[in-house]
Formats: structure tokens, C-alpha cells, sequence
């Protein structure tokens, strides 16, 4: 059966046994106090609107990730999963409350229609949808729909005085979540995966296959700020890296059919060869069961900062009307035994605070700031010691690097002026980068003062104030970052992580860890191996 990051599918629903009795009363209580609202209260009301905010609140009384999903957006968050949407294939901002086109999708019915990087779409249905305060919600709701249906967009491009009407046919629109997957140099290669999503086992097989075909010999998986998705695309990837019969995860619940123990059962396509996976804080739920079966499995190294410590089960649950419940109905554990899930209680507001906690607390900096519980002591295959008790630590610690950024930058990005201003260079200059490779970008292309100059103009324009000191401070790396984001406009999202992992310090120390990457999958005991932490 497919289980998933929180949501476990494929299983028939059973009632756990309780007290039916204790159910019936508690369910009669609500009726009747819902009914003295509806007729009894001095105003008006919207029940299903009381009642889905009871819903919401009574889920936050269980812990902090089983929810309720409107149905409103209830295919909206499943299409996240689901790899695939239906809709006119575009990858959009807003900016100044205008719809831009970041690019079309390839293969989508946009692109096939001319639709452009950089036109702004100002009506859709013979509706204005430019200057009204136009969210990504609304964006979803207008421009996504039924395979074979049809919406009318009308699109104003730079020197063209009329608007331009496309009739466009919705299709399926792939999503991919394997968003970088490239040669670092002959022997290393690289992918990103940014979710875990119903095509995530897919794409990674086959990013696999076309890597070791160039001659990868090592490989890294990138798990930073993964949030997580499906526990089967995980649970699958991992049998692409480990033995068989190495044991990738369990769940245990009070219900016993939610009771399991996925095993790698096939031969995979990487069991040899050294593995290096990428975490931070970011990464959670079906990242940290990969990167939890690859360490308890002495399989490779894991690099980076201790993971988010979500280790809950949801059960999706179609509801009449076409609401969803993600039930919690299971913990799961490492192969070594360890739960991951990061303690909570009835404040839950203190458990999304975590990630400042662990900043103030030091922990972003260094390792010696994180204190473990010698009762949660588990022993990897070889006998090294890991601990439970909240997120996956990494075998080799990077510290956070903050030396770089600035306020200003923060306020930059945040206000869409990057996005603006790369829309506009690429293409001002098509010409410029139409033959030229993306090594040839990578390797030969700079940022130069004059274009830092012009971003620093177009933040002006949208109320982001200068701030020189700052702007000194963080000259180089904006210089990368506005490269990397050029790079995904010009070529693709590989080519924004070639360009960005120049500054992305767990990648590059990962770079020089192979040995001991190595060692770990080699050495038949570990017991008494200490992994050393490389002196800059």
C-alpha cells in the first residue's frame, strides 16, 4: 500500500472501537447547541461557516498537522500532489497588482499559442483583472479549469498599443518536483527535489539513469526546504539507493491496519557508489524519512542543518461535500527506530515558532547548541549512534551563513523587483543569449554595476528604498542572485541551481565529503569511526 507524508492512501477507513455511546452524546450536544444558533441568536449567522471554523478549531486540540481542507481549495492543495493540473500552462507573478507571464510551460497550450515571457494579462473572460488587487488565489480560480474548456485572455505586450485576445483550451499541465538534475563535474551529480508529489519516483528514476549515462559515479540529493508530500515517493527513491531488503521506514497506530514496514525489495539503479543528501530546517515529513533510511542504513552522508521533526501520518479523507480531512492516524520511524516528530503540545503557535527558537537559540550557528537525550539513543546498521526526539541531525554540520545577506536585499526580492527587472532583460536582450550555452552563461556571464544599478532603479519604482550600506555589503551576492534567477528565464531551473549553488554553503561543503561518504557506505563497522568536520 502507498503511504503518504502525512497521508496515507490506498486504506479502507476503520472506526476505531470507543465508546459509541460517549460519541452519540458528544455528536447530539453539537446539534443541539448549532440548532439554538440557527434559530435562537441575535443576528443572523453563516452555520457552515461556524461549523468549519469548530472543525478547524477542534483539529488544533489534536496536534499540530491533522487539518481541514474547504472544499474551495480542496483541489487546489490535492493538485500540488497530483503532478499534474489542468489549466493554460503558465508560470505567472503579480507585480504591481498586474498578472505577468514569467514564462509558458513547455508543451502547454500558451506556449503553442505565442504567449510570451513578460505580456500582462489584463482581462480574462472580458473581465479586468489589472488594478483590483488580484491575489494568487484568484489567479488559480481564473485561469485554472476542466481539460477541453476554454478562456478568453486578453494580453498586453511591450510595443504593442492594442490588446491581444487569446481563445485558450485548457489542458493537462505537468508539475515536475525534480527541479535541477545535472553533471557537477565528471564524476558528481546533482538533484534537486523540491517535493515529493505522485511523479516524484518518476522523475527521479529517470534523472538517475540520464546522470549515469554522462559517467556519475557520486551522487547528491537535495533535500533542502523540502516540505515533504507523498511517504510512497520517498519510501521509493530509497529503494532505488539502498540493498534489498534494508528496511526505509515503519508507522504505528492505534488502528492496527495503519501498522507497516516498507522494505527495499527491488534492485536499484544507484546501490553502489557514494551518496551525499542535503537538509536544513526546511526539510520535513517524507524528506526525513529518505534522508532517515539513508543514514540508519549507513548508506551515505547526510550534510547540513537538523530537519524540521515531522513525523505524523495523515489519512486524507473525502468529506460529502467535497471538504477534506487529513486525519493523524500513525507515527513513523527511522530503521533504527527513531520517531522524528518534534515534541508539541496544546499551543501549537509555539511549535510554528520553532524555527525562531532554534535561530535565537544559537542552533542555525553551531552543533554544539543542540543538546540530546541519551534515552533516545538508536544505533545506525553499523553502529553509529543517532538520536530521536525531533528531526533528522546531520552527520556533518553546516553552520547557516548570513554574512552575505542584507535587509535590503530581503526587502528587494520580496517586493517582486528582481522578477521585474529579469522579465524585462531577457528580453531586451534575447539576441544577446539566444546561441549561448548554459556552461558558456555559467562560466562567461556577469552581473555587471550598470544592471545591479537598474534592479536598484525598478525597486525604487515599487517603494524599496535605497540603502547603500547594505547594497555594499551584499554587492556579490546579489550579483549570483540576480545571474541565478536569469539563468531560470533564459534556460531552466537546472540552470538556476548551477548558478545559486555558488553560494549555497551546505552544497559546496558537500562537494568535499565523497571520502567520507564513501567510507560510511564501505566500512562493515562504524562503531568506533568518528566523522571529522573539515577545518576551513
Amino acid at each position: 500500500m502507498a503511504i503518504s507524508a502525512g497521508i496515507w492512501i490506498g486504506a479502507t477507513f476503520a472506526e476505531p472501537k470507543s465508546n459509541q455511546n460517549d460519541l452519540r452524546a458528544a455528536l447530539y450536544k453539537l446539534q443541539e447547541i448549532m440548532t439554538y444558533i440557527n434559530r435562537d441568536y441575535v443576528d443572523s449567522v453563516n452555520t457552515n461557516e461556524l461549523v468549519e471554523f469548530g472543525i478547524t478549531k477542534m483539529l488544533e486540540n489534536l496536534d499540530p498537522h491533522s487539518s481541514y481542507i474547504p472544499a474551495r481549495d480542496a483541489s487546489l492543495a490535492q493538485s500540488q500532489l497530483d503532478g499534474e493540473f489542468d489549466g493554460i500552462g503558465v508560470e505567472f507573478g503579480i507585480i504591481r497588482d498586474t498578472i505577468y507571464v514569467v514564462a509558458p510551460l513547455t508543451g502547454g497550450p500558451s506556449e503553442a499559442l505565442g504567449i510570451q515571457s513578460g505580456d500582462q494579462i489584463i482581462k480574462v473572460d472580458e473581465k479586468t483583472v489589472a488594478g483590483i488587487g488580484v491575489t494568487n488565489r484568484d489567479v488559480f480560480d481564473l485561469l485554472r479549469g476542466p481539460k477541453g474548456s476554454t478562456v478568453k485572455v486578453d494580453i498586453k505586450r511591450k510595443n504593442q498599443k492594442e490588446l491581444i485576445s487569446y481563445d485558450i483550451t485548457r489542458d493537462k499541465i505537468p508539475q515536475y518536483s525534480i527541479n535541477a538534475s545535472y553533471m557537477v563535474n565528471d564524476e558528481v551529480g546533482y538533484i534537486k527535489v523540491t517535493r515529493f508529489a505522485a511523479t516524484t519516483y518518476d522523475e527521479f528514476k529517470s534523472s538517475i539513469e540520464d546522470l549515469k549515462s554522462k559517467g556519475m559515479k557520486k551522487l547528491i540529493v537535495d533535500l533542502q526546504s523540502n516540505p515533504g508530500g507523498y511517504m510512497g515517493a520517498a519510501i521509493n527513491m530509497a529503494d532505488e539507493l539502498l540493498g534489498q531488503r534494508a528496511l526505509i521506514v515503519s508507522q504505528e497506530g492505534k488502528v492496527d491496519q495503519y501498522n507497516q514496514k516498507a522494505f527495499a525489495y527491488r534492485p536499484g539503479i544507484f546501490e553502489e557508489g557514494p551518496v551525499i543528501v542535503l537538509i536544513n530546517e526546511g526539510s520535513a515529513s517524507a524528506s526525513e524519512i529518505l534522508s532517515g533510511a539513508i543514514q540508519d542504513n549507513d548508506r551515505g552522508l547526510i550534510v547540513g542543518r537538523r530537519s524540521f521533526g515531522k513525523g505524523l501520518v495523515q489519512l486524507p479523507i473525502d468529506l460529502s461535500d467535497g471538504a477534506e480531512l487529513r486525519l493523524t492516524i500513525a507515527r513513523y520511524y527511522t530503521p533504527s527506530g527513531r520517531s522524528i516528530q518534534k515534541p508539541y503540545g496544546a499551543n501549537h503557535e509555539d511549535y510554528e515558532m520553532d524555527y525562531i527558537k532554534r535561530f535565537e537559540h544559537g542552533e542555525f550557528f553551531s552543533a554544539d547548541s543542540i543538546s540530546f537525550n541519551d534515552s533516545l539513543k538508536y544505533n545506525t546498521v553499523k553502529g553509529r549512534t543517532v538520536y530521536g526526539g525531533g528531526g533528522i541531525m546531520p552527520d556533518y554540520f553546516v553552520p547557516l551563513d548570513t554574512t552575505m545577506n542584507s535587509a535590503y536585499i530581503s526587502r528587494l526580492f520580496n517586493s517582486d523587483s528582481n522578477r521585474e527587472f529579469v522579465l524585462d532583460y531577457a528580453n531586451k536582450n534575447k539576441d544577446k543569449f539566444e546561441d549561448m550555452t548554459i556552461e558558456e552563461y555559467k562560466d562567461k556571464f556577469t552581473v555587471n554595476d550598470a544592471m545591479l544599478m537598474e534592479l536598484v532603479e525598478v525597486g525604487k519604482k515599487n517603494n524599496v528604498k535605497f540603502d547603500q550600506v547594505d547594497f555594499n555589503k551584499s554587492k556579490d551576492y546579489l550579483r549570483i542572485l540576480v545571474k541565478a534567477h536569469l539563468a531560470r528565464q533564459l534556460y531552466d531551473d537546472s540552470a538556476f541551481y548551477m548558478v545559486v549553488n555558488d553560494i549555497n554553503e551546505i552544497y559546496q561543503q558537500a562537494l568535499k565529503l565523497f571520502d567520507q561518504a564513501e567510507q560510511i557506505a564501505m566500512a562493515k563497522d562504524l562503531t568506533d569511526v568518528d566523522l571529522q568536520e573539515e577545518e576551513e
